[in-house]
Parts: C-alpha cells; structure tokens; sequence
C-alpha cells in the first residue's frame, strides 16, 4: 500500500512539474529574448547559454515612449479599479440586505452582464464615446471597463455581503447609528478582504486589456498592451525589442499577483456561492 502511494506521489509531482515547464516555457522564451543578442534569438539549435545584454532595452526605449504607455496603463486601470468599487460595493451590499426573493437572480444578471461578448457592445460605445466627445481620451476605456468590472463587483460583493451575518449592523443600529453608518462602520471593513480582491481582478483585467483601448484612445493615450501590437510592423523593430518592450507589460500585473495571491484565492472561493 505503501509502494503504491509513493508511486502515485511521483506520478502527480511528474505531472505537475511537466505541466508547469510547458507553461513558463513562453515566458522564458520572452525574457530571454530581451536579453540576447540579435544576432542569437532565433539561432539553431537555441543557445541557453550567452551573454545578456540590454541592447535591446536601450532600442526600445528609444522606438517608444515607454512611460508614457505605462501611466496610460496605470490611469486606466487604477481608473477603472475605483469607480468599478465605488459603484459595486454598495449595489452589492444592497442586494445582499434585499428582502426580495429576487435579489439572488439579479446578482446573476449582473454577472451576465460580464459574460457579454466585449465586440457585440464595442460599436455602439465607440458611436456615443465620439458624440459626447471622449473618444480617444483615457475615460472612453475608463468608462467602457467600468461598465463590465463594476458588475463583476457587485456579484463578487453580494456573495461577500450575503455571507457576513447582519447580526453586527443590526447591534450598531441598536446603537444609534445609521443604516450608511453600518454600511460603512461594520459591513465594508468586514468585507475588506473581498473588496481586496475585487480590486485586483478589476486591476488585472483592465491592464491586460486590449480590444477595448485599441478601437477607444489615440496615440497619446493608448496603453502598453495595445503598443506592444500596433508597435510590430509599424515600427522598426526587431524580436528582441518586442521582448523589452514586454517586460513593461508583464512584470507590474505578475508582481501585483505574487504578493496579493492569497487575496486571489480568496476571491476565487468566497466569492463563488
């Protein structure tokens, strides 16, 4: 019995360790793109061994306005992050403390909301973003990502607030406070850990956005997600400038996941009821 467990253990560690090579595999192929020669990136057979270089770094500091792109990036998604939490915290906890037999279902609606295709609503946003004025600005996409995450928010906060028994509100109400004071008092800080995590999924999707900014801002305004397309062919550069210029678009989003994970996992279990 035993012989068959540790076999078993070696059989899932193999699997794991084999499926998590195919998945860096990209990643290391990215970051040592950026640190090779040109000459060297497409070499037969690949070498693993040179000697790094940041050529490549300097071109693509020179081709693009790196941080530019990255503060467009930055704007938009912090943007997003805090209307998305300003509108759907409280929708969410309103229809947590609902007494309609409803309230569940119009959850739902508002993650259905979500699952819409990003293309079937992208025409006739970008026709009202050009007639009220803001098309090409950083609010055409601020808004437009609002709009989707601010219902992803409010369904991940009313499984959060649905959750948390209203015994608490109901003692600081006892106590003279208001039903906005228990809201925000003793409901919103007993939710923080939700409200964390909300605010990193609508981090991330907004900074790994590309559709939505690549028909929404200009040249002034686009995020580094679009440049790093629009920036092949369009310039000339090579693999390994493309590689550097990735670097500036993965590494915030990648450090932001390693630090805040917990709260990712978190959001991925308790908001799912």
């Amino acid at each position: 019995m035993a012989m068959v467990t540790k076999r078993r253990i070696i059989v899932e560690r193999t699997a794991i360790l084999a499926i998590t090579v195919l998945f860096l595999l990209p990643v290391c192929w990215l970051i040592s793109t950026a640190y090779k020669p040109s000459n060297q990136i497409f070499s037969v057979p690949p070498r693993l061994f040179f000697e790094p270089t940041l050529d490549q770094f300097r071109k693509a500091f020179a081709a693009f306005d790196v941080v530019s792109l990255v503060r467009s990036s930055l704007i938009i998604s912090i943007g997003t992050t805090v209307l998305s939490l300003l509108l759907g915290v409280p929708a969410g906890y309103a229809l947590a403390r609902a007494k309609s037999r409803y309230a569940a279902g119009f959850a739902y609606f508002f993650l259905a909301i979500r699952m819409i295709p990003a293309i079937a609503a992208l025409i006739p946003f970008y026709l009202l973003m050009r007639d009220i004025g803001l098309l090409g600005s950083w609010w055409a996409v601020i808004v437009f990502n609002t709009m989707l995450n601010c219902a992803f928010v409010t369904w991940m906060m009313f499984s959060y607030f649905k959750s948390l028994p209203p015994d608490m509100e109901e003692a600081a109400l006892t106590d003279g406070c208001t039903q906005m004071g228990a809201f925000l008092k003793v409901a919103v800080p007993a939710t923080r850990s939700g409200m964390i995590a909300c605010a990193l999924f609508c981090m991330m999707f907004s900074w790994n956005d590309f559709l939505h900014p690549m028909f929404l801002t200009t040249l002034d305004s686009k995020p580094i997600s679009v440049a790093l397309l629009t920036a092949y062919g369009t310039k000339d550069i090579t693999w390994g400038t493309l590689g550097a210029l990735a670097h500036f678009s993965t590494i915030p989003i990648v450090l932001m996941a390693l630090f805040m994970n917990r709260y990712f996992v978190q959001g991925a279990t308790n908001g799912v009821q």
